[in-house]
């Protein structure tokens, strides 16, 4: 009993003093990797356009000293119920960007959510350093495209028992692509491009900060609605109305997003509901309050905390979102264009660098006197290497000629014996496997392979590996099972080399012990 106290007393102890180095280092840790292009001082502009049936929405803002300003939104309509085209976009956007002055500011393209797919998928833990080209390898089986037509991003969400939870968009390049050009022919660069729905979100963070929030945006002919977990977009609906009826349009709003907070409820979180009313119907309004259980936050009476051009009344929340996602730092934006390609930032260690190059310099003067009185030392060293450098060519290039004979000896060597090749392998189960196989290992030996991993149908793989003139007797190592979360057969099959016996791999090495 007296040692568990004591345990316990050292214990708490120990996490008492911890805590109050972190709160020490957390400081100079800051300071040491403080950046001069930190947001605190970097400067930066941004121009978003964000696409809408019949509408193109432009807000340019600016970042200075971490104080992001919307400097001033435009709005250009086009025909009601239909996307602008290319040329007419390209056309409104430049004219937008010469009346704002924004020629240098970085250009960001929102697309809607009815061109992009939003997905949740999972992935073993294990494959987190290499996640990017994972996803381009699976997004044809988590989208309904392939990362060779496809413009996509993602983001992790979560991480749990082995397992990441990540969040994709994608939309068509086909879509996307006749944007850009048209842009680039007036010589405008696209730097980035996101959906409508994601800058909202950002948005709709930066208010209060919140993490977790379904969103939902009305208009007359339907809605739009997301549910934002821990940053990211993990689910989205959306519907139209079949009645004009108000009640019924309620009810069908209530049926989308009630989906989405039961959604969040199951993982533990108590989504807020924010929502923007285009619709301005006041009896609608009123029904919304009435009818949900949770209270509902509309934007257009919130303060959205953005400091916004006094003249515009009419905000537009997507791209007001889009100029926050590139200039917030916490934002964690998307940009399809990367294709999934993440690179990690090094630490900004300006400050430490100077700091070290100080310390350095002081430690070179305490050091000046003892090399002054070696230098004569070193300068005959240096002497007698010169009268010897022509010889030591020689030795050298001498090495050189027996590393390369030892070397192609080797290659021979490793040529020689009846074995099969491992890359002949490894090239030959390539070829056969369906692509709903996949291999987790492949250990081969003398006479046999074994393999494990994961296919659609463990059973439709033997009559195909039997079939190669590489291997014989293929047949199950232990039961295959159904793997639920992987939706595919997990399997362990053992095979034969075709022609390889274990006589004959031991008169091969008897041979070689006779000829040595």
């Amino acid at each position: 009993m007296n040692g568990t106290i004591v345990i316990h007393k050292l214990t708490s102890l120990a996490s008492t003093y911890s805590a109050a180095v972190k709160k020490l280092w957390d400081p100079v840790w800051r300071l040491l990797t403080f950046s001069i292009a930190d947001d605190l001082l970097y400067p930066a502009k941004t121009l978003s356009a964000s696409l809408e049936k019949g509408m193109l929405s432009v807000a340019f803002g600016s970042r200075f000293f971490s104080q992001i300003k919307i400097k001033d939104i435009r709005e250009y309509t086009f025909e009601e119920g239909r996307y602008p085209q290319a040329e007419a976009f390209a056309s409104s956007l430049s004219l937008a960007i010469s009346d704002l002055g924004a020629s240098k500011a970085e250009i960001t393209l929102s697309i809607p959510k009815a061109w992009a797919v939003i997905k949740t998928a999972e992935f073993p833990a294990t494959v987190k350093e290499n996640l990017s080209n994972v996803v381009s390898y699976e997004l044809d089986r988590i989208t309904p495209f392939s990362s060779e037509n496809a413009f996509y991003d993602f983001k992790i969400v979560g991480e749990n028992e082995g397992k990441l939870t990540i969040m994709v968009i994608a939309a068509k390049a086909d879509m996307i692509k006749p944007y850009i050009e048209a842009l680039s022919e007036k010589g405008i660069a696209v730097s980035r491009v996101t959906v409508n729905l994601s800058g909202i979100e950002t948005l709709c963070r930066y208010i209060d900060r919140k993490a977790d929030s379904v969103f939902i945006e009305i208009k007359k002919e339907g809605y739009e609605g997301a549910l934002c977990l821990n940053g990211a977009i993990t689910g989205a609906v959306a519907g139209n109305f079949t009645s004009g009826d108000e009640k019924s349009r309620v009810e069908t709003i209530m049926t989308g997003i009630s989906s989405l907070t039961d959604t969040g409820k199951k993982l533990g979180k108590s989504p807020q509901i924010l929502a923007i009313l285009k619709d301005k119907s006041p009896a609608l309004k009123e029904l919304l309050k009435s009818e949900f259980d949770q209270s509902i936050t509309f934007l257009n009476e919130t303060d959205i905390k953005v400091s916004l051009p006094e003249k515009h009344r009419e905000i537009p929340y997507a791209a007001v979102g889009t100029v926050l996602e590139s200039l917030w730092q916490k934002a964690n934006a998307l940009n399809l264009l990367k294709k999934g390609l993440h690179e990690k930032p090094g630490a900004p260690i300006v400050l430490t660098i100077i700091l070290s190059c100080a310390l350095l310099a002081m430690w070179i003067l305490y050091l000046v006197a003892p090399l002054r009185v070696e230098e004569n030392r070193i300068q005959e060293i240096d002497n007698q290497i010169m009268l010897r450098k022509e010889e030591v060519k020689k030795v050298e290039a001498l090495k050189k000629e027996i590393e390369a004979l030892n070397a192609e000896i080797a290659t021979i060597n490793d040529f020689k014996g009846k074995k099969r090749m491992a890359l002949n392998i490894l090239k030959e189960l390539t070829s056969i496997l369906p692509r709903t196989a996949w291999l987790s290992r492949v250990r081969t030996t003398d006479v046999t392979v074994e393999l494990e991993g994961y296919a659609a149908s463990a059973t439709g793989i033997l009559s195909k590996l039997e079939a190669s003139p590489y291997f014989e007797k293929a047949e199950f190592a232990s039961p295959t099972f159904r793997d639920t979360r992987m939706n595919a057969d997990r399997f362990n099959i053992r095979l034969a080399i075709e022609g390889v016996k274990k006589e004959d791999l031991q008169e091969g090495t008897e041979e070689d012990e006779e000829e040595e």
